[in-house]
């Protein structure tokens, strides 16, 4: 097996660390908490602080938000001195000074004068939290340190980092409850949250039949995708974006209001209700910088109880009794040997194990492989093992498929005759994927597995010409991704009654006309016929439709009317005639 398989120093590996240094005192500079409800300016802060600084780390809980912010760093620094380092992407130039990543993929044995980490509340959160208590515990700056997030994990802070500072930060703009409102009756530049893709489907299928449509924002979307729908939204052509709590960690859009259509969700193992800190990080999305905003609740959502609208309005909440934690400092003598070191007790009583991540249940499938275990049988190998069980199945089901991959790919990698994959067995598997037709189900799954095989062809070693690999697998996921954003624009966009519907709800004049044969012409949109002063609509537009469109067109030819009948009533006797009908 060649030292190819080796973890670099940029994986999403985190370095081996001795447990006995797993409760605080790490050299390194200040550290720093700030701490506060969203819109209070905590990245931005952040962000400068990095800047000031000759170099520096900061970690963002989703990709999405690491390349967001990675382009704001370029556009201040030059691309020459800024790397990227995600799961699915690596941009590192030589001798970059500042390294913005997603928490999982933070090289921490990088050295940088500045670190940071957002949303680290999610320390708590049963399925990613040890990442970021791993962080929380490990990572530090050797000049400055700031960790970024909600104030209920302050306590824990203060037992774990002793020495910490507290820095803390007003919400900008107030958030006010506005109580139940039909689905109909939301008013423009509202989000509408639900927790499953089938709701969130019926949800903006409803808004487009009633409002013209709607963007929709899951997690399931490639970030290209996220970034066209919400693009969708912020540009005014739809006023109406429903979304699951994806739009809960940071995504920068102008809502005014957040209503929930549900207050339960699937965790992972079971159906449980919002915690009043979820509502309140969703809920928060409302208004941005000094612009206030409302949430509330709608269609099967009943109105809050009056204890947590005080709760999220006043940011009064529990605070967090206990982190997540896993154990870093794992043996690699053996498959068994690495299995325990994964279930070790924490150290502390303020952490507890974190339940059986994806990696780890992977890792419990594969040791069932009595012919896989025996590839396994060195130090180096199972460093390998466990690097294969940690690529990702992004449709979030851990399937037997994805476990026969697993398997496949260590095989190759171990026992192969280049100890790296074939190239006529990764071009078969890409080449299947690379499809746009289908519809929005089959677009989401094909996403999810070209992002898995994007990760592997940024593990070093495992691929020849991986950088060729890298750029094939990424125009694939753009491709899907651009025919995923047209699917859901499709789907849920009325272009024409949503335009309609905008201006009428401005309250802007119209443009209306009426061609030779008699067309209607709203905007530039044919919507029906003129006969005399008589409107009658296209035979294409949704019942739903019918009313705003019949109103849009009424408004916009009320001229063209008038001159009508003005016409009619200036006519000499003789110009009128009668048919058999009356008219």
């Amino acid at each position: 097996m060649s030292d190819r398989s080796r973890p670099d120093p940029a994986s999403a590996f985190p370095v081996q660390r001795r447990a006995a240094d797993s409760v605080g005192a790490l050299p390194g500079g200040r550290v720093v908490a700030v701490l506060g409800p969203t819109n209070t300016g905590k990245t931005y802060l952040a962000m400068e602080r990095m800047l000031a600084h000759g170099s520096g780390m900061m970690g963002f809980p989703l990709r999405l938000l690491a390349r967001e912010n990675y382009d704001k760093v370029v556009r201040a620094k030059g691309a020459g001195q800024v790397a990227l380092v995600t799961g699915e992407e690596k941009i590192i130039p030589p001798g970059a000074r500042y390294w913005i990543c997603t928490v999982e993929s933070m090289p921490l044995d990088h050295v940088a004068q500045f670190l940071a980490v957002d949303e680290i509340q999610l320390a708590a959160d049963p399925e990613r939290g040890h990442i970021f208590t791993d962080r929380l515990l490990h990572a530090r700056g050797t000049e400055e340190t700031m960790f970024l997030g909600s104030d209920t994990i302050k306590p824990l802070l203060q037992k774990l980092i002793p020495k910490a500072e507290f820095v803390s930060r007003p919400r900008f703009s107030s958030l006010t409850y506005s109580g139940h409102k039909k689905l109909t009756k939301l008013p423009p530049r509202a989000a509408v949250v639900a927790f499953s893709a089938a709701d969130v489907y019926g949800l903006a299928e409803l808004l487009r039949r009633t409002r013209g449509g709607t963007a929709v924002v899951l997690g399931a979307l490639s970030p290209r995708t996220r970034n066209a729908q919400v693009q969708l939204y912020q540009e005014g052509a739809v006023d109406y974006l429903v979304a699951t709590d994806a739009i809960g960690m940071g995504l920068n859009m102008d809502v005014d209001h957040v209503a929930f259509a549900r207050l339960s969700k699937f965790d992972g193992q079971q159906p449980r209700r919002l915690r009043a800190p979820e509502v309140a990080q969703i809920a928060g999305r409302a208004g941005r910088h000094l612009t206030d905003g409302t949430f509330g609740t709608t269609d099967e959502a009943p109105p809050l109880d009056p204890e947590l609208i005080d709760a999220v309005e006043n940011h009064k909440f529990e605070t967090l009794k206990t982190l997540m934690w896993r154990n870093v400092d794992l043996d690699f003598r053996s498959p068994q040997a690495l299995l325990r070191a994964l279930e070790e007790r924490p150290p502390s009583p303020v952490l507890i194990r974190a339940r059986e991540a994806d990696d780890h249940l992977a890792l419990q499938a594969l040791a069932q492989d009595a012919d896989l275990m025996r590839l396994a049988n060195n130090p180096l190998a199972v460093r390998l093992l466990w690097e294969v069980c940690q690529i990702p199945d992004f449709r979030k089901v851990l399937s037997d498929a994805h476990t026969r991959l697993l398997s496949q790919i260590f095989k190759y990698l171990r026992d192969g005759p280049a100890g790296t994959l074939p190239l006529d067995w990764v071009a078969a598997q890409v080449a299947r994927l690379d499809r746009g037709e289908g519809d929005i189900d089959t677009l989401v799954s094909r996403i999810a597995h070209i992002r898995t095989w994007t990760y592997i062809s940024h593990r070093p070693g495992w691929l020849d010409d991986a950088v060729h690999w890298q750029e094939r697998t990424r125009a694939i996921e753009d491709r899907l991704s651009d025919a995923l954003h047209e699917r859901l624009t499709q789907r849920f966009v009325d272009k024409r009654s949503a335009g309609l519907v905008k201006r009428l709800s401005d309250g802007r004049d119209l443009m209306g006309a009426v061609d030779r044969d008699g067309r209607v012409l709203v905007e530039g949109h044919p919507v029906g016929r003129l006969h005399g002063v008589a409107f009658q609509l296209d035979a294409d537009v949704p019942a739903a439709d019918a009313k705003a469109i019949t109103t849009a067109a009424r408004r916009a030819l009320g001229d063209v009317i008038n001159q009508r009948v003005r016409a009619l009533e200036a006519a000499p006797d003789a110009a009128i005639t009668l048919d058999g009908g009356g008219s």
